[in-house]
């Protein structure tokens, strides 16, 4: 409707009236405000606590928390296991997002064989009201294997931290409560709110109660306990629930030691009971599968409420509206891709937007260590007193890597987590980029890995936790703000070729009430493609962060040139990461691929040079969006002295190939040349012109068996799968679709004499990734951080 609305207005009222600029600018700043407020809206409420297996949260610092965990109740043994936190000890056949839009709807599937289970957790949210709308979740199950025994013990809990009440409604009762359960509460941010748990018709108590059936308590009924938990350790609610059968078994120590042992549901039930001034509540449900039941979050300034069969309804109509929406988006059927790859792949972007997740807390940070401290020879090796701090607390809102091993924000990562995220809600990505870009400091340093409170340091070894603000990492952001400046020229393009006008007159004539203000959700992704205003007023508002942390890594991550007897176009550009230990370059983002070895001031790295040579590049584009002609000109000279001195430094003539270069026992300067990824970086960032004799050699190289065919260090290199063989053969996608993308834009869509070379090397790498990544997904029910070079078998989630 809106759109139609849209072209009433462009074809109709071709007369513009007279503008008051100070007027328009007003405007402009209110449409920003109207646009920021209905997009927290959107975005309050979320599956934003993706190290779960189910769990919800807004997207607020201190606030309502809940989380699902279950365990077995057909053994006693089953108890040991309580499934909360994603863990692969879990050894679950699958946990899997199928849609998320990630805004208002969710599928997800988890497959656990170990209870005879499949658990399928369905979010709905309805956002009005000014405090995030309603929200609903639908928890049910069904058995793997019809005759064996399903029975769990299903417990949802709510936590509350920071101001606030929350309070049981129903009357208490020591055999457990009625349905439908009840809670009340209200927060500063949340406003007033209820919430209904509600079972469905055909629940059934687990089997194996008939064995030793007793009188107290009715697990027809919902158990529950109320207690009284510290502001954030919310998080531990496992641990609570631990101790709180450890508490019971203590006390039944005499009963048990008799042999008189109660059977599992009643063994393993809660105490039903509510402790004063209680913040923190869980909810027990002793079922045998098939079950059902639904939470409904009601906030008290949303107008309509979801009710059961409304609920139902939506979930069916959010599920065909997924559908249309892939389909309209990436266009697989289209394409002629089956049922099965487009499942497949709404899988992978249901997966990743399922991975994104509000973060809140503090950091430890060691400024006592500065990149000063690695100008010497075997600075890695040097003994120092470490001083690690606590930050002040700061919040992100990211996606994240992998649920069970990194459900944290990695600046690395993210930006190509952007990429897919970004063409499917263009202002959701805008978000989230936004959130990481408020990260970069006054010096212009993020770090590299945002491991944000207690929750996340859980997730991480204790040598892994502190952070340096002279460690860098792959400025990959960039690469999802050029994406999304991409999107926007298209978007434009596209508007004025419909209408037949110039863009901005197309633009300008746009109701900026209805794509400022609304929540609909045809138009929340991608009001910044629709308003070139608020499109422009993004780019300033990130923009200055930006170019601090682009004159950071200028100012940190510097090479030396004329020390060691190096020839280059000008003095200025060579760069060398810090953080450098022998065998490692965790920096770099390429972990234990190897380098000059041992560790020397003298280095320079080939994929940092191209890092900041890409920063430069992208950043000149952005400035002359903006009108900062000075920017523009030092952007201009930074990459073209960059780009010189690339070939200067690092093309080695006697490898034909781009390398890192060090010093030799005489101090003499050295290409060291380790052939893979990293002697791709010229190429992925397209800095070779199409008849460069340079990128003959690099498809030569890409596309030899022998050589990289396609694992990430050369088959022909001493530590090709090698000690801890991290980035020393696997298969990684990122780096993948980094090739796939310059060569489809840079090498294969244009003239030159190695455009075939590019065409067939396209083809036939995009193929093998599909198939293989898709292969394993239906082999085993995952995606894999990377490939085996050997078998194409995927590791590490």
């Amino acid at each position: 409707m809106y759109f139609i609305l849209i072209a009433f207005i462009l074809f109709f009222t071709f007369v513009v009236p007279e503008i008051n600029h100070n007027s328009e600018s007003q405007q402009i700043i209110q449409n920003k405000i109207s646009a920021n407020r209905a997009s927290n809206e959107s975005l309050l409420w979320g599956t934003y606590r993706p190290n779960l297996y189910f769990g919800t949260r807004p997207r607020l610092p201190e606030s309502l928390l809940t989380g699902l965990m279950w365990f077995g109740v057909n053994d006693l043994d089953s108890f040991q296991n309580i499934r909360h936190s994603c863990e692969q000890s879990d050894n679950l056949e699958e946990y899997s997002y199928k849609k998320h839009d990630g805004r208002s709807f969710a599928i997800q599937t988890i497959t656990d064989a170990k209870n005879n289970v499949i658990l399928k957790t369905e979010f709905l949210k309805v956002s009005s009201g000014g405090h995030g709308g309603d929200w609903a979740v639908r928890i049910s199950g069904k058995p793997i294997s019809e005759g064996n025994y399903s029975g769990l013990s299903l417990l949802y809990y709510f936590g509350l931290e920071g101001d606030g009440t929350i309070d049981l409604e129903n009357r208490l009762d020591q055999s457990g409560l009625d349905n439908p359960v009840e809670l009340s509460g209200e927060t500063p941010d949340l406003g007033q709110f209820a919430i209904k748990i509600v079972d469905g018709p055909d629940n059934r108590i687990p089997k194996i109660t008939a064995i030793k059936m007793q009188t107290y308590p009715d697990l027809r009924k919902t158990q529950y306990w109320g207690h009284l938990i510290p502001d954030g350790d919310i998080w531990r609610a496992k641990i609570y629930l631990k101790a709180l059968y450890s508490k019971k078994f203590e006390s039944m120590q005499e009963q048990l030691s008799a042999g008189d042992i109660p059977s599992p549901p009643f063994l393993f039930n809660l105490p039903n009971q509510v402790n004063e001034n209680s913040n923190f509540y869980i909810f027990q449900k002793m079922v045998e599968a098939p079950f059902q039941f639904d939470i409904f979050f009601e906030s008290g300034s949303s107008p309509v409420h979801l009710e059961g069969s409304d609920f139902t309804s939506n979930l069916q109509s959010s599920s065909k509206d997924f559908d249309t929406k892939f389909e309209n988006i990436f266009g697989l059927a289209s394409k002629g891709f089956d049922n099965d790859h487009i499942y497949f792949a709404q899988a992978m972007l249901s997966n990743l937007i399922g991975g994104i997740g509000y973060f809140y807390g503090s950091s430890i940070v060691d400024r006592s260590y500065t990149d000063v401290d690695e100008n010497g020879e075997y600075f890695w090796d040097k003994s120092r007193q470490a001083d690690p701090q606590l930050t002040p607390p700061s919040a992100l809102f990211s996606a994240t890597p992998s649920r069970p091993f990194f459900p944290r924000g990695f600046y690395w990562d993210e930006g190509f987590h952007q990429l897919l995220i970004g063409n499917w809600d263009n202002d959701l990505s805008l978000d989230i980029i936004k959130h990481w870009v408020s990260l970069i400091d006054n010096d212009g340093w993020v770090a590299r890995e945002q491991i944000l409170g207690e929750e996340a340091r859980s997730k991480v070894p204790p040598e892994f936790q502190t952070q340096y603000p002279h460690y860098a990492n792959p400025p990959t952001l960039l690469i999802a703000i050029e994406a999304f400046l991409e999107r926007l020229d298209n978007a434009t393009k596209s508007q004025s070729q419909q209408f037949g006008i110039d863009a901005d007159t197309a633009f300008n004539l746009l109701p900026h009430d209805i794509l400022t203000t609304t929540t609909d959700s045809s138009i929340l992704p991608i009001r910044h493609l629709r308003d070139l205003n608020l499109a422009k007023s993004f780019l300033a508002e990130i923009y200055p962060k930006l170019r601090s942390n682009y004159k950071w890594f200028r100012r940190t991550q510097w090479g030396e040139i004329k020390e060691w007897g190096r020839k280059a176009s000008n003095s200025r550009e060579a760069y060398r990461w810090r953080g450098r230990t022998p065998g490692h370059t965790l920096t770099s983002g390429l972990d234990d691929y190897p380098r000059p070895t041992p560790p020397h001031p003298a280095e320079l790295h080939i994929d940092l040079m191209c890092w900041v040579g890409f920063m430069a590049r992208s950043l000149r584009n952005i400035a002359e969006r903006l009108d900062e002609e000075d920017d523009v000109e030092d952007f201009g000279k930074h990459y073209k002295d960059i780009i010189n001195n690339l070939h200067d430094l690092h093309w080695s003539e006697k490898d034909q190939a781009f390398c890192d270069v060090s010093v030799d026992e005489d101090n003499e300067s050295v290409h060291v040349c380790h052939k893979g990824y990293l002697s791709l970086f010229p190429m992925l960032h397209g800095f070779l012109p199409n008849d460069s004799p340079k990128l003959g050699a690099i498809l030569e190289l890409m596309y030899n068996p022998e050589e990289l065919w396609s694992p990430s260090l050369s088959i022909s290199d001493k530590y090709f799968n090698t000690e801890e063989n991290y980035w020393r053969g696997p298969i990684w996608i990122n780096i993948n679709y980094f090739v796939l993308s310059s060569l489809y834009k840079n090498y294969a869509a244009k003239p030159g004499p190695y455009q075939e070379k590019a065409k067939k090397i396209y083809k036939e790498l995009r193929d093998n990734i599909i198939n293989n990544v898709y292969n394993e997904f239906n082999r085993t029910g995952y995606s894999w951080e990377q490939y085996s070079a050997i078998n194409g078998e995927g590791s590490s989630i």
